[in-house]
């Protein structure tokens, strides 16, 4: 089997590595040649196309027993090159090949364009996947959209990637395993593998800043013994100083919490690898991004009438940890002083 990978980042390699593995031939580029070339000679892609054309000629030529097989060509890029790069394909593509989008699309985009491409004799898989640089040594949580019979073409594909059944203990171990044992699922139609993965990453929003807020609080529990009541109206007092004199090892608590906490978490191991090596956190400036998906998430939610009060709020986080909320705290600040001859704080 041979597949043409686009885009060799950190991801795009990983994946590569793990699909040669299983003896599937991956042919890769990048718009960086010399970083294509470099990855061919580490020996993560079987070789290095120096063009699209290239790429799609070499994929194509393969046959199965039973005639020639669809060329597959999988997309490890980000979500806004996505339209740009399958404009670039099109023209090179024979009926029958199949797209697989791995990035975080909107699953509206992914709709359209496995509509649009259908029409055409192309078929289109959105692939939510999760897994990051940590991908090629955990496994890819793949959440699969698209027709059945390009799913199941593809299938090899996925059960390379995917972690295998032993990546977390069977729920019930006396039934058939499903796909989804094994790390990937054939979630619905096309666009559903991207709604899947959408809400995933904002319930990984939430879990986050649940983490973040918790630490905050452990943080700050010494507060007490730096407390100077002054009588001051503008600030409610601290009623009891004495309760908040603990020196709290924020680096020892994320450690404690990984070994049979009911709060342990891929992300609190990740959380605790910071805290060891970056103990004040002086690295980050607490500005916080967001790629889409917990908006994408909040617009379903208003669209579904579904309460995310949770999500939200992650959400609305981020945007003030990037100081969007500085004009309207300024604002509050001078309501507050023209109506009470408040002091600005």
């Amino acid at each position: 089997m041979k597949v043409g990978l686009i885009g060799l980042g950190r991801m795009g390699e990983g994946m590569s590595r793990r699909m040669l593995k299983t003896g599937i031939e991956v042919y890769g580029y990048r718009r960086n040649i010399t970083k294509a070339q470099e990855a061919a000679a580490n020996g993560y892609i079987t070789a290095a196309a120096d063009s699209l054309e290239s790429l799609v000629q070499v994929v194509h030529e393969q046959e199965s027993m039973v005639g020639k097989c669809p060329g597959i060509f999988q997309l490890v890029i980000p979500a806004e090159l996505v339209e740009e790069t399958i404009n670039e394909l099109l023209p090179l593509l024979g009926d029958g090949d199949i797209i697989i989008d791995h990035g975080n699309s909107n699953f509206k985009d992914s709709r359209r364009r496995a509509e649009r491409l259908e029409k055409l004799g192309i078929q289109y898989i959105d692939c939510g996947t999760s897994g990051g640089v940590y991908g090629l040594e955990r496994g890819y949580c793949l959440m699969v959209g698209g027709a059945s019979g390009a799913v199941s073409v593809c299938a090899p594909i996925f059960r390379a990637l995917a972690p295998g059944i032993s990546a977390a203990t069977r729920t019930d171990p006396y039934t058939r395993a499903t796909s989804a044992e094994y790390g990937w699922l054939h979630c619905g139609g096309p666009g559903a593998g991207h709604f899947v993965k959408m809400v995933h990453n904002g319930v990984e929003y939430g879990i986050m800043q649940a983490y973040a807020e918790g630490f905050n609080i452990l943080q700050h529990a010494d507060l007490g013994s730096k407390y100077v009541r002054e009588g001051d109206a503008e600030v409610a007092p601290m009623e009891n100083p004495a309760d908040y004199q603990y020196d709290i090892n924020c680096v020892e608590v994320a450690e404690l919490w990984r070994r049979g906490s009911v709060v342990g978490s891929w992300l609190l191991d990740l959380t605790a690898d910071v805290l060891r090596h970056y103990p004040k956190l002086d690295k980050f400036d607490g500005g916080v991004s967001d790629s889409g998906e917990g908006r994408w998430t909040l617009h379903s939610a208003v669209d579904l009438g579904v309460p995310t009060p949770v999500i939200s709020a992650a959400l609305f986080e981020r945007f003030n940890s990037r100081r969007l909320g500085e004009y309207g705290n300024k604002i509050l600040n001078g309501m507050r002083y023209m109506f009470g001859g408040h002091n600005v704080r």
